[in-house]
């Protein structure tokens, strides 16, 4: 009876133990399923790599590289970047695949573990856990250990920051424009290439200068976007026709996204049906986030750091160094000099596009923090500025303090010129790009808070290409009395893409530093945004081949990238979100241009962020409209607020240090490290020699005595938790 009685228990015991090894089982089969194409796209992934890398190596050793393979080489993924890329494109292409075998009806189903899935596709592998020591006084080159609460944050090789939400075609990864006559928001995606010629374009480059700010102002735009965000390409699918099919045949597939031509576009006759676009590399995603849309990189730290002069990785940073000296020197170039200063040192990886600009001068291309240092003549020509003052001042500190071993001297110089780039960025950059909306976006500082989030933004990697529109068509070389340097001071700024022997083999780089500081850079103007060399020549050195176009590159950029439209954008900053001809008239102040922008777009909502900003006025005593200036000014002050090692950060450097370096300039930095010896006294501003112009005995030093003698143990304030914000 009793048996009778517990049998009823015993069956339901039995059908749980049933159900609960059926529901092993299928977890198991499940994993099993995972594993498999896991597998099986770690393959392909990995294939497409290693094709993608002896495809440009074979390609650079070719008589003729493409614009394409030349930038490639600038925009190739190395170290932990390139494999943070590859988990992203496991990850993404694994989610693919299961949908598609239907292992999974649905893959946000919360019986999709994707946990088990990040492990499996192996997403960690590329972003170690970095062992925190906040006792340190000084960052790690990773951006790792920042924020106390959150150790990654601002790290490098994570996903740029979502301030919206991603908006993809499909909501996951595909780019509005990618499917033929799908429409967003009821309206056809325009071609970013006819976006370009209708909107971006000009002939005439009378009158296109800013009378007020130097060519300094421009290129100071660029050092900083280089020391916050980069996304390298992605590579594309194992096939090994796929790049020729994307370069040469416009064959979209992949990530592979060409931005093709309008019949119309003269460039058809000489390049074929389209400009080849590759997308940029991204994440996976990032948990516990479920959106499982597509998030790109950010390969370099989100803090002002002077990471493009030591690299935002361990092995990158040791390889730029001289470690077989005790004076914490930065390594230089051992074959050539500049009447007696350094180069860089040179990129011994072969081919080198460098050398195919001159085949007969055959200098390489230059080594330094930032893979894209040889993109363009006035780029490395400032790395090698910042270069020679870290080992100026490395020689500096040694002097004062003899018991100061390398590394300490490293990290005090990389300490200082860290502050260097803060400082003039706040001090002298951004009132100019800000204007009258400087103390709205950017108060005065009122110290660290470790609440703020520093992760650079995925938008603003386009709002701080409003940069693009001052580059002038052309760059001057001065001599000493700030006239035509030589038999060609005038060149096209085409042909000094890649262009390193025009420095090493003719005349190094005071001519073009004088050129920075007594011509002008380009006036964003409505009416003419972008110089031909940039929107018909880019990455053209040679007349052998034919350039990409930078303005149809940054929109099909902000498509690749998720980018919600402009009124998306306007609503997030507080502003009015025009829907009319006459709405959006009254925003731009320029009914021509609005006219052609709605005959493109069909609706405001659907134009492009980065033209739209662009587009817009300049608000009063700044360089930028006011879109721009609210991305840029809520960006900036996050940099700041969000950043434990700012130099204003009471206990980051000493109240006398901090006076100090409150007397850094750029005119001082080129007094110091180059044979000119007349600087204008205020170098963004635009200056007529010698009006403005002060020999360098007028302008302030950096003292440096504060640091004497200084062991720079961790002050109480740097650790102490009063100072955090709530």
């Amino acid at each position: 009876m009793r048996i009778l009685l517990r049998l009823p228990a015993l069956l339901a015991f039995l059908t749980l133990l049933c159900a609960a090894a059926s529901a092993t089982s299928a977890q198991a089969t499940r994993t099993a399923a995972f594993s498999d194409i896991v597998n099986q796209v770690k393959v392909q992934v990995n294939k497409a790599f290693l094709d993608s890398r002896t495809r440009l190596k074979t390609a650079l050793n070719s008589e003729a590289p493409s614009p394409r393979e030349l930038s490639e080489y600038f925009k190739h993924a190395r170290g932990r970047t390139r494999t943070a890329i590859r988990n992203g494109q496991v990850w993404e292409e694994s989610l693919k695949r299961l949908r598609q075998k239907a292992i999974l009806t649905n893959v946000t189903d919360p019986s999709l573990d994707l946990t088990a899935l990040s492990w499996e596709v192996g997403c960690g592998a590329s972003v170690p856990v970095v062992k925190c020591d906040y006792n340190s006084p000084y960052r790690t080159i990773t951006g790792d250990c920042n924020n106390r609460r959150n150790p990654v944050l601002g790290a490098a090789n994570r996903a740029l920051a979502r301030w919206l939400p991603a908006e993809y075609e499909d909501g996951l990864s595909l780019p509005f424009g990618w499917t033929a006559g799908k429409t967003r928001n009821g309206f056809p995606i325009p071609l970013a290439r006819e976006v370009s010629n209708q909107i971006a374009s000009y002939l005439n480059e009378e009158g296109v200068l800013d009378p007020n700010r130097s060519l300094l102002f421009m290129q100071w735009g660029q050092i900083v976007d280089h020391d916050l965000d980069f996304a390298p390409d992605t590579e594309l699918g194992s096939s090994e026709y796929s790049k020729a099919q994307c370069d040469k045949y416009c064959i979209q597939e992949d990530n592979c996204f060409p931005i093709m031509l309008p019949p119309s576009d003269p460039k058809v006759k000489t390049q074929g049906k389209c400009m080849p676009f590759f997308r940029a590399g991204f994440v996976c995603s990032p948990l516990p986030d479920q959106s499982l849309a597509r998030e790109q990189i950010n390969a370099l730290t989100s803090f002002l750091d002077a990471s493009f002069v030591y690299g935002p990785e361990p092995d990158l940073a040791s390889r730029l160094r001289n470690l077989s000296s005790p004076l914490g020197l930065m390594a230089i170039n051992q074959e050539d000099r500049d009447h007696g200063l350094a180069y860089l040192p040179f990129d011994n990886k072969k081919p080198s596009p460098c050398e195919f600009i001159n085949t007969t001068a055959r200098v390489p291309c230059f080594l330094a923090g930032d893979s894209r240092a040889s993109e363009h003549i006035l780029l490395a020509t400032s790395h090698t500025l910042f270069l020679r003052e870290h080992n100026r001042l490395a020689g500096e500190l040694k002097r004062l303090n003899p018991q100061w071993d390398g590394e300490k001297l490293y990290q005090e110089v990389r300490k200082i010129l860290g502050a260097f780039v803060q400082i003039i960025t706040f001090r002298d950059y951004l009132p100019i790009v800000l204007g009258v909306k400087m103390q709205k976006w950017v108060p005065p500082y009122r110290g660290y808070n470790e609440s703020v989030d520093p992760r650079i933004s995925n938008v603003f990697t386009f709002a701080l290409r409003f940069g693009h529109l001052e580059v002038p068509s052309t760059t001057s070389r001065l001599d000493e009395n700030y006239q035509p340097w030589g038999p060609e001071p005038e060149l096209p700024l085409h042909t000094l893409f890649f262009n390193t022997w025009r420095m090493v083999k003719d005349g190094g780089i005071d001519p073009l530093v004088r050129g920075l500081l007594a011509k002008k850079s380009k006036l964003m103007n409505q009416n003419k945004m972008m110089t031909g060399e940039l929107r018909n020549k880019l990455f053209q050195p040679t007349h052998k081949i034919h350039g990409f176009d930078l303005a149809a590159i940054n929109i099909q950029r902000c498509r690749d990238h998720g980018m919600p439209g402009y009124n998306s954008w306007r609503g997030f900053c507080d502003l009015s979100q025009p829907q009319t001809l006459a709405e959006l008239d009254a925003v731009l102040k320029n009914k021509l241009l609005a006219k052609k922008l709605l005959d493109l777009y069909g609706t405001p909502d659907n134009i492009d962020i980065w033209i739209g900003g662009i587009a817009e006025p300049l608000v009063e005593g700044g360089r930028v409209g006011p879109l721009l200036a609210c991305i840029l000014g809520k960006q900036f002050q996050q940099i700041r607020d969000g950043d434990r090692f700012w130099w204003e950060n009471p206990g980051v450097f000493t109240e006398k240090q901090r006076d100090s370096l409150q007397k850094i300039s750029f005119s001082r930095l080129v007094c110091d490290n180059t044979h000119i010896t007349k600087v204008p006294l205020n170098p963004f501003q635009a200056n007529s020699y010698p009006q403005g112009f002060v020999d360098c005995s007028a302008i302030d030093k950096l003292d440096l005595s504060p640091w004497a003698s200084v062991e720079n143990e961790v002050p109480p304030t740097l650790c102490s938790k009063a100072q955090f914000g709530p």
